[in-house]
């Protein structure tokens, strides 16, 4: 069992995909990783051209496009935090993380993932406010709400850094999740157990049904207007979020479901599922919104 006075020196073990991680398949690991570093890629241009866009752009200095910023940082956090180990065990086979950096990086994955549904939840009140109360939207969406963020995944570190590891250390994934790292804690995880499921219903109970609920008055608002051109107009402004609102709570609400009742299923498809839902999103929103520009400038030409 290690203490707390020798947990300093523990490290972890990633394993990547279940299976591969023998010596004998490491051209199997070659070939995986090129379509991983063109994700990455991908990702990491996307949105940094998306925050190039809106920086030199004056005429999109506005909330729609202030919180398409903040969205476009939070996947490039989630893009840059998680790229060191799935390269490095896919690369040089460096599966080997020590202790702080696996908690270093579990604080980031996690806060970052909370802060996005949280620019979600802000985005669905921008285009209900937009659609809903035109004429109040510069009063209602001011600088000081859009600086809204949620920080209550800050205490997912902190409990399990607490607790004492006598498991082998070895964690099936290519990067430090926490329901991960409570599988390996030999005393009882019942108070983060709890933690997590309060956050996670939070997540899917608050702002999922909240943005769920401002897209019901936006369809009620849309619905009443008398010309079709208009009511497609309207519809359009929101169709971007719409597709991103979905790129997360989707992945999210399947890796959460087969954490908590798919035990039974194989590693593969949980490391699957776990990859889904912290690769897809920062790879497709920029290819969503760069679109979207695109079209918008388009129809002003």
């Amino acid at each position: 069992m290690f203490s707390l006075n020798d947990i300093q020196t523990l490290k972890f073990l990633l394993i990547g995909i279940p299976g591969l991680q023998k010596s004998h398949n490491w051209h199997m690991h070659i070939w995986i990783s090129l379509p991983l570093c063109l994700m990455y890629v991908v990702s990491i241009l996307g949105n940094c051209t998306i925050l190039f866009i809106i920086k030199t752009e004056p005429s999109l200095h506005e909330p729609m496009y202030l919180f398409l910023s903040m969205l476009a940082l939070t996947d490039l956090g989630l893009s840059l935090c998680t790229l060191p180990t799935v390269l490095g065990i896919f690369w040089v086979g460096a599966r080997d993380i020590s202790h702080d950096a696996c908690f270093t990086q579990l604080f980031f994955i996690h806060c970052l993932s909370f802060l996005e549904s949280s620019v979600l939840l802000s985005m669905a009140f921008d285009c209900f406010v937009a659609i809903c109360r035109p004429l109040h939207y510069a009063s209602i969406l001011t600088h000081t709400v859009i600086v809204r963020i949620g920080l209550a995944s800050l205490g997912l570190p902190f409990l399990i850094k607490r607790l004492p590891f006598c498991h082998p250390n070895i964690l099936s994934h290519s990067y430090c999740l926490h329901q991960d790292m409570m599988r390996l804690a030999c005393a009882s995880t019942r108070v983060n157990s709890l933690y997590g499921l309060i956050i996670v219903i939070l997540i899917l109970g608050l702002d999922a049904l909240t943005i769920l609920f401002s897209y019901i008055l936006i369809l009620k608002t849309v619905l009443g207007i008398s010309s079709r051109a208009e009511r497609l107009k309207a519809l359009n402004t929101c169709l971007s979020h719409i597709c991103t609102v979905l790129l997360f709570y989707i992945p999210f609400i399947g890796a959460t479901m087969i954490h908590r009742f798919g035990k039974h299923l194989s590693p593969i498809v949980h490391m699957l599922m776990a990859n889904i839902y912290l690769l897809l999103p920062p790879l497709l929103n920029p290819i969503v919104y760069i679109m979207r520009m695109f079209q918008g400038r388009k129809s002003r030409a």
